[in-house]
């Protein structure tokens, strides 16, 4: 409407708006304000039953209205072979989830590699586990469902940050994988940084000691939930975390 009304630059025009109108009795205490001082309706209701009382009570009242939507809604209802919801709200309520989704991220890349850990009370879920069991990909894919994720690194022979155990235990998510599998994921990324496969980081003993570790420290934490990594892809792996935290309320 104000795109339109850039074309009328002379005319002395006042826009008014009326948005959450949700019932007849909203929609009547608009259009009374409308009967008052005349003018042209310009409408965007997506509730058939609201736009058809609105139409009523506008030629009733001699009144001029436009709907816009309808006949949007018809046509892509006639292209996708379905019925429009007709829930008024619901382009709010997308915009509402995707700054969610984006605020999300945000805190997930600043939570990365136990860093920030200030604010790790802040987060949904944290992700512990040895290097290369999926935890910066899994946090990111978690964080694109909206869900704000921190993920700590465990190190054989170093305790993990005295923050890890200052929030609420069942939100940490400890990550177990298989010695050999993660033998594989270790050489592959040494190869891939042009370095020597035959390191320590990659040493199956080593490997096989850090597991032992790992899972000593869980057992210690009771409250965790452990969830197994291996030949899982991060999408069943998000699967699997978000499953068990729904169930324990917490999702």
């Amino acid at each position: 409407m104000r795109a339109v009304l850039t074309q009328f630059r002379d005319a002395d025009i006042k826009l008014h708006r009326f948005n959450q109108l949700r019932s007849q009795a909203d929609m009547l205490q608009a259009i009374e304000a409308v009967s008052a001082r005349p003018g042209l309706i310009i409408c965007t209701l997506v509730n058939r039953d609201l736009a058809q009382y609105l139409q009523y009570e506008v030629e009733r009242r001699g009144l001029e209205a436009i709907d816009i939507l309808s006949p949007i809604l018809y046509k892509c209802s006639e292209m996708f072979g379905q019925l429009p919801q007709q829930e008024p709200g619901l382009l709010y309520e997308i915009n509402a989830e995707y700054h969610k989704r984006v605020e999300a991220v945000n805190f997930t890349v600043k939570q990365d590699d136990g860093q920030e850990l200030r604010y790790l009370y802040k987060a949904d879920i944290v992700l512990v586990g040895a290097s290369r069991t999926s935890k910066t990909p899994l946090s990111m894919y978690l964080a694109h469902k909206g869900y704000k994720v921190a993920n700590i690194p465990l190190v054989k022979g170093i305790d993990p940050p005295k923050e890890l155990f200052e929030i609420d235990q069942r939100r940490v998510v400890a990550l177990l994988i298989d010695a050999k599998r993660l033998v594989e994921l270790r050489t592959a990324r040494l190869i891939q940084l042009q370095q020597s496969p035959r390191s320590k980081y990659a040493n199956y003993d080593e490997i096989l000691d850090e597991i032992i570790c790992c899972k000593q420290l869980y057992r210690r934490n009771p409250q965790w939930l452990v969830i197994d990594v291996t030949h899982k892809s991060v999408e069943e792996s998000a699967g699997d975390i978000i499953k068990k935290l729904t169930n324990h309320g917490l999702a």
